[in-house]
């Protein structure tokens, strides 16, 4: 396949100027998303590493076995970034970008092969041990079934055999012992990645290093390929574990992590030099605003740290951040907020000190993604992102734009600009929303 001719469809990627450092290929359920951690709090930890080190020039990746529609549902649930590229149906489907623009290259590749999806539908139902699983997770190169307990490999097998007498060349995943899907033998999670990889290659944007991250049987794939680093998270299952033992044991670029979930994946960073490994998360002094202050992107990052830790009531000397903020903003600089209303930005961050405390004992968390820094005037800055709060059940996102000046090698605060993100629950005047 002529990979040069199909043009990686994403806007971000016009950041990259160079081999991305890092492209991060990570499953999602029970890998970057801990199901057992209702706080997220693994998994913001990533994300504020993310944006705050990675995202100017390195690449997300996310594949899962999730359908394009159980993605967007944990979307909704979770405190997930934007990916740069998301691999969806057991590596049957790729696509790009916040649109999720597919990859009709891909699309045709596994058109090519032996695969006939009415002849798979007339094999399996001659087996009453199989039940499809909702038509949500039925896509064109996938199909999917629930399978009776303990009749999972017998029945691989039997099928298998089936479907090559009747022509066609597939690939039969048996998964958590209840879980059958049946693909093209050319996808799959390590088929879509070394096909991603080629692709990067002919764009000239081939990643320095890529680590591949997940936790079941469905992710083995992903370290079977050359060159790339591999993090089994400590809670993987089993049958993950014992493909490991049986062939990659000896590979010292594949790890089984102490860590669960996205902290495992930030291990294995750390393991591998891979980058910067410190969350901004788990750094106390986070407030000096000395550090990287020529940075607007890390400006950000900290500022919204600081900015959930002030209402969750967990900073004693938010005062003397407060006024600390206040003198880096230009006297004039102006605050557009997403009801509409324009404000001094020095008096809505006096408004800040009625806010302390205002969410402690709740479930309140802020987080920024796609932070995107621009500097096409010399001094100037434009950094763009989605702001997210979340508190309880209720989650809020502004498209937030930021205007920064250089003053005296300092950083300083000009406009700041929010209008309500159309994955945003509440887009009302909610006075909850301060900045």
């Amino acid at each position: 396949m002529d990979f040069a001719s199909v043009p990686i469809y994403i806007v971000t990627m016009e950041r990259l100027i160079s081999h991305p450092p890092l492209m991060i290929v990570s499953d999602l359920d029970h890998t970057m998303v801990d199901h057992q951690d209702h706080e997220n709090l693994s998994l913001l930890r990533f994300n504020s590493l993310w944006e705050y080190a990675y995202r100017r020039d390195s690449l997300l990746v996310f594949s899962t076995a999730r359908s394009p529609v159980l993605y967007k549902e944990l979307r909704k649930e979770k405190p997930l970034l934007t990916p740069d590229i998301i691999i969806t149906s057991i590596g049957t489907e790729i696509a790009f970008g916040n649109s999720m623009v597919p990859d009709h290259a891909w699309v045709e590749s596994l058109n090519s092969c032996k695969w006939n999806r009415e002849i798979v539908l007339e094999e399996t139902s001659k087996f009453p041990e199989l039940t499809l699983q909702p038509k949500t997770e039925q896509r064109l190169h996938k199909v999917s079934f629930y399978i009776d307990e303990g009749k999972g490999e017998a029945l691989t097998k039997e099928l298998s055999q089936l479907l090559e007498k009747r022509g066609l060349d597939v690939k039969i995943i048996y998964s958590w012992g209840k879980n059958v899907d049946v693909i093209p033998r050319g996808a799959g999670k390590g088929e879509a990645l070394e096909y991603l990889l080629k692709k990067l290659q002919a764009e000239g944007i081939f990643p320095v290093n890529t680590l591949a991250c997940g936790d079941s049987e469905h992710d083995a794939e992903l370290f079977s390929i050359p060159d790339v680093h591999g993090v089994m998270v400590s809670n993987s299952q089993e049958e993950l574990l014992k493909w490991r033992s049986e062939n990659a044991l000896n590979n010292l670029k594949v790890i089984h992590s102490t860590e669960r979930c996205a902290d495992g994946i930030i291990q294995a960073i750390g393991h591998f030099n891979l980058g910067p490994d410190l969350s901004p998360r788990d750094v106390s002094e986070f407030l000096d605003r000395k550090m990287d202050n020529v940075n607007p992107g890390h400006e950000v990052v900290r500022f919204y740290l600081f900015y959930e830790r002030l209402r969750r009531g967990e900073i004693k000397n938010y005062e003397t951040y407060i006024a600390s903020f206040k003198d880096s903003c230009l006297h004039a600089a102006v605050l557009f907020h997403p009801s509409g209303a324009e404000k001094s930005l020095r008096d809505t961050i006096d408004e800040l000190k009625k806010c302390y405390g205002d969410k402690r004992g709740k479930k309140f968390w802020v987080w920024v993604d796609q932070v995107l820094v621009t500097d096409t005037i010399p001094g100037k800055w434009i950094v763009k992102f989605d702001k997210w709060e979340q508190c309880e059940d209720e989650s809020q996102c502004c498209k937030t734009t930021v205007e920064f000046t250089s003053k005296g090698g300092d950083l300083v605060w000009e406009k700041v600009k929010q209008i309500w993100s159309e994955e945003s629950k509440v887009k009302d005047d909610n006075s909850s929303w301060i900045l």
